[in-house]
């Protein structure tokens, strides 16, 4: 049944519809794996720069909440990646006594260098539909994102997750 906007009832959501947002997620998640297969990071790695690519530089307890896991964690991981020369500590001008990550050339490179893998992937993906469909996906993964958004409900399984 719709209501006054047009939308349909919760009810109504056909196993067929389940079934093909279930296979675009599989097909979505492994492009996102695929574009970093080939890194000289590991995914959790990756994760982190990503994470401090979108927060800026970030301290460890940040980037643990915007992760999920916890601040050990991210020790190790930036302790990695320090090494690999990915990124660097540094300290909150406000508060001293907090260590701040920073992505580095290096960093930033690998970062960029997996968003325009992946926007390439998409991009020779999309070009198999025609433009009517394509819109009209695009549409509609827009409207999804907006449903999913954290703050309209069940917020920690709708939290966004680098990936």
């Amino acid at each position: 049944m719709d209501d006054a906007a047009g939308n349909r009832a919760d009810d109504d959501v056909r196993p067929g519809e389940i079934d093909a947002f279930e296979t675009a997620t599989r097909d979505l998640v492994g492009l996102a794996l695929r574009s970093v297969q080939d890194l000289d990071v590991s995914l959790s790695q990756y994760r982190l720069l990503l994470t401090i690519h979108e927060l800026g530089p970030s301290s460890s307890s940040a980037c643990a909440a915007a992760l999920g896991v916890v601040g050990s964690s991210i020790t190790r991981l930036a302790d990695r990646l320090r090494a690999s020369g990915h990124l660097v500590r540094g300290t909150d001008p406000d508060n001293r006594s907090i260590v701040t990550l920073h992505l580095t050339d290096a960093g930033r490179d690998v970062v960029r260098n997996v968003n325009e893998r992946r926007r390439r992937d998409l991009h020779t993906a999309l070009t198999q539909l025609n433009p009517d469909a394509r819109a009209a996906c695009a549409a509609a993964l827009q409207h999804l994102h907006a449903t999913m958004a954290p703050g309209t409900s069940s917020d920690e399984l709708r939290r966004r997750l680098p990936l």
